[in-house]
């Protein structure tokens, strides 16, 4: 991949979806190479002696190299590869690889009310900005599409980065959480088996009692190994998976949303529009108009 990034105008009609993607970018800074680029507009270049203060926030990842963070709220911190950096609106910041070794970067920058929501939340802290989650496929390849979904700003594209961002943030979250809760071998596999056995109910329901005496464990101890394991109760689990499908054949079909409501077991159209637009924002029609790639 090429080193890349593009500022983006902002778009008030997205202002509804609390949260909008501002800009992004890639680099790969080489050992000898002064950081950052000179390229990038005046309110958002720094030199390591001046810092810089933000009106939005920054997600950036490090997947390869190490440097150094500093912060008003945080001091100086080493980063290493693996490393997620949160910048955080009117917080005077700078970093820069380690002279001598560059690093590889990719970066979001956004905004919004469910961004200054998610502010509030523990999992992102002005005093602990910087998240250290190794290399991760799944976390690079969330900030290529939204990378490329941007070179491309096809119609409708800033619901969909916003929407991948999200999804980023989420996985973020996840890997975090992951690395602090971990389950003995045997849960472990257990919960693997189980979340097997969820998806296979994703155009039906599953009786979580039912499942948990399958797993030989009481419901109590089954539902938290289920939430430790993936982040979601085991409900909201297969009803995430049903709402993601949902956006999947919303996108791709012409499946009318009566169809779609039963081929995934919701009781009532009404009832499946009431639950989409809570997961999601907006109704199954406004998400299909914005998103529809069909013929």
């Amino acid at each position: 991949m090429n080193n890349y990034f593009k500022y983006l105008p902002v778009n008030k009609d997205f202002s509804s979806w609390g949260i909008n993607v501002l800009n992004a970018g890639y680099g790969k800074i080489n050992a000898e190479v002064d950081y950052p680029s000179q390229e990038h507009p005046s309110d958002h270049y720094f030199s390591w002696e001046t810092g810089r203060i933000l009106d939005e926030f920054q997600v950036v990842y490090i997947s390869s190299g190490c440097g150094l963070f500093e912060s008003a709220s945080a001091g100086t911190v080493k980063i290493e590869a693996g490393s997620i950096l949160f910048l955080f609106p009117y917080e005077w910041h700078r970093f820069k690889p380690v002279e001598g070794t560059g690093w590889e970067e990719y970066w979001i920058g956004f905004n919004g009310k469910l961004a200054r929501r998610l502010l509030k939340k523990s999992f992102l802290s002005k005093e602990n900005p910087i998240l250290n989650v190794g290399f991760q496929e799944q976390i690079q390849s969330l900030y290529i599409e939204i990378i490329e979904q941007i070179k491309n700003e096809f119609t409708g594209y800033q619901p969909q980065v916003s929407g991948a961002l999200l999804h980023l943030i989420g996985t973020i979250y996840s890997l975090n959480k992951q690395k602090s809760i971990r389950l003995n071998s045997k849960d472990n596999d257990l919960m693997k088996e189980a979340v097997q056995k969820i998806r296979n109910h994703i155009y039906s329901s599953v009786s979580i009692t039912e499942l948990s005496s399958e797993m030989n464990m009481g419901y109590s101890s089954f539902r938290k190994s289920f939430k430790q394991y993936t982040g979601l109760a085991p409900n909201q689990y297969l009803l995430q998976l049903k709402i993601d499908k949902a956006k999947l054949m919303l996108s791709t079909t012409k499946k009318t949303v009566k169809e779609i409501t039963f081929e995934l077991g919701f009781e009532s159209a009404s009832y499946f529009s009431k639950i989409f637009k809570t997961k999601t924002g907006v109704s199954p029609e406004r998400f299909r108009k914005s998103t529809y790639t069909g013929n």
